[in-house]
């Protein structure tokens, strides 16, 4: 088993680019997370925990160690979101007792974002300084320290956002997915790449998908958490 989680050790090889047992079932299993998320399908959280646990022996073995980290964090958050969508409060309920679609008021979204912005700069930070603080741990420099800081910092934002099931989360998803395809596609992981290549459209199909659901419930039951 523990072959299994070498990038090394490969699963097949298709047009000259071998895909290791690690990066395959990683993507599969978070393309499928990701696909039932946009469809606000509760399943998307257990299913993307396995897939961030993959990811976490992945992103150490390729030197992005804020993604690295970040998965350790969206393995808590899938359980979080797990629960609470399955466990909302009564006025927050669909007919399906599952969590009902909101949106972020504005002023809380301009404060998430230039926290985020701040997180940014300290991450990136830290990340570029990891080699010389941690040798033994961290062998080689972080690949893209502030760029990836980036991502990992908005992705956090973004997940917080969808377990409150908030719209907005789709649009944060898109821009990180963006940046997340050009990096692993310079790091080689390409499979990874192509498929946050598709998550940028699965981001627009969630966002489309939310928003026709959140129109649709009567004005009066539209619940704004603050």
């Amino acid at each position: 088993m523990g072959h299994f989680f070498d990038i090394n050790t490969i699963f097949f090889t298709i047009w000259g680019y071998s895909m290791s047992y690690l990066e395959f079932f990683g993507a599969v299993t978070g393309a499928v997370a990701v696909w039932l998320s946009a469809q606000a399908n509760v399943w998307s959280w257990p299913i993307g925990a396995v897939s961030v646990f993959l990811f976490f022996f992945l992103f150490y073995q390729v030197q992005l160690y804020p993604d690295m980290f970040l998965q350790v964090f969206f393995f808590v958050t899938n359980l979080q979101g797990w629960w609470r969508w399955t466990h909302p409060k009564q006025n927050e309920a669909t007919s399906s007792h599952e969590l009902r679609i909101s949106r972020i008021p504005t002023r809380q979204l301009v404060v998430w974002t230039l926290s985020g912005l701040v997180a940014t700069l300290v991450l990136g930070t830290f990340a570029s300084n990891l080699h010389e603080w941690f040798p033994v741990l961290f062998s080689k420099p972080s690949a893209f320290p502030y760029l990836d800081s980036f991502t990992t910092v908005m992705s956090i934002v973004a997940t917080f956002l969808m377990i409150e099931k908030r719209v907005e989360c789709w649009y944060v998803w898109l821009v990180v997915d963006a940046i997340l395809t050009y990096m692993y596609f310079v790091k080689g992981v390409k499979f990874v790449g192509v498929e946050y290549f598709v998550f940028c459209f699965i981001a627009a199909v969630g966002a489309w998908h939310w928003t026709r659901e959140y129109r649709s419930y009567p004005t009066q039951r539209v619940v704004q958490h603050q």
